[in-house]
């Protein structure tokens, strides 16, 4: 089973699952932890291969569909029933997947740093990897993608947390992970045809050129879906703004419940 954190205070209360980007762990959720566990009962993952779920279990053939499953396998265990997902990067795929599949385990999706689509400067990014994974030391190439994603001064901070956590990681599970990113667009876009029915809401930094326009198109086609922009942010919005990340995402949780806003 993955490794997991959770923090319980009233079982009354909903639950908040997290779930980290590629190279990440539950550990880049450190901003978010105490004011969270100030409102809700908290579950973070660390997904296979990464943070201590270091005991990888890939078979040939694997994709994000049994990403989430390991996903489901934690909450079953816990007997959670329901939850929020909030998913950062990479891990706003799983969330997406587990949308997919799972649509009766998720209250809400907050999907930051939001990935929906490669363009054609990430889908040059993911040729390289893929060139060069099994030759060039992985952390190499997760520096060069973290400084082409975060490249600004005040991303300083979202690129060191996650360089400092994808040391953690061994050149095989890079492999692995990057394996799982060929032809992917095709996959998101079907994940994006079936979640409008969750109650959806992407924060993004006005500084994420790579990611952003493509949000901003989906949510202009569907009024349901929410956006929020934070400005002098980059890719990873919850390390770079944490407080406006914070209170965005808490409310939106509590305007899915019977709950009052309390921020």
């Amino acid at each position: 089973m993955l490794y997991y954190r959770q923090y319980t205070n009233d079982y009354t209360k909903p639950w908040v699952t997290f779930i980290h980007g590629a190279g990440g762990s539950s550990n880049t959720f450190f901003k978010q932890i105490k004011e969270f566990r100030k409102h809700f009962n908290v579950l973070l993952i660390d997904l296979r291969g990464h943070g201590k779920s270091k005991k990888s279990r890939w078979q040939k053939g694997d994709s994000f569909l049994q990403i989430s499953e390991e996903v489901i396998e934690v909450l079953d265990h816990l007997k959670i029933n329901q939850t929020h997902f909030i998913g950062v990067s990479l891990g706003t795929i799983v969330v997406q997947t587990l949308a997919q599949k799972y649509p009766d385990r998720i209250s809400s999706m907050i999907l930051g740093g939001a990935v929906i689509k490669f363009n054609v400067r990430t889908k040059f990014l993911l040729t390289l990897g893929n060139l060069g994974k099994y030759i060039i030391p992985y952390m190499w190439l997760y520096r060069l993608f973290a400084w082409i994603i975060m490249p600004k001064s005040a991303h300083s901070k979202s690129r060191n947390v996650f360089v400092d956590q994808a040391k953690k990681m061994c050149q095989k599970e890079f492999i692995r992970w990057f394996s799982v990113t060929r032809a992917i667009n095709p996959f998101l876009r079907k994940l994006q045809r079936d979640f409008f029915n969750i109650p959806t809401l992407f924060v993004m930094g006005e500084e994420d050129y790579l990611f952003l326009p493509p949000v901003k198109d989906l949510v202009e086609e569907n009024k349901d879906l929410k956006l929020e922009c934070i400005k002098n942010c980059g890719h990873v919005c919850n390390i770079d703004q944490p407080e406006h990340f914070n209170n965005t995402t808490i409310n939106f949780i509590y305007k899915q419940t019977s709950l009052k806003e309390v921020l």
